[in-house]
């Protein structure tokens, strides 16, 4: 193998080695970016649930009972 064949193997390896540790970067930002939206998500469920009663809550003290039922 020639001097400037194993120049471009090396270079060629160390392209590789960096766009590997960049995808390992990314996958850790995915990983982590799907847990915040899970959780997120959970929050906004309870929070939407939350509102439901209150509103429930809300309008039924604003009924009021008929006179007969007084």
């Amino acid at each position: 193998m020639t001097d400037e064949s194993s120049q471009r193997i090396d270079r060629l390896e160390s392209h590789l080695a960096h766009l590997e540790h960049q995808v390992e970067q990314l996958n850790g930002v995915v990983i982590e970016q799907g847990k915040l939206l899970d959780r997120l998500s959970k929050e906004t469920q309870r929070q939407s649930g939350a509102m439901q009663t209150l509103e429930l809550e809300r309008m039924k003290s604003n009924v009021q009972k008929p006179p007969h039922y007084q």
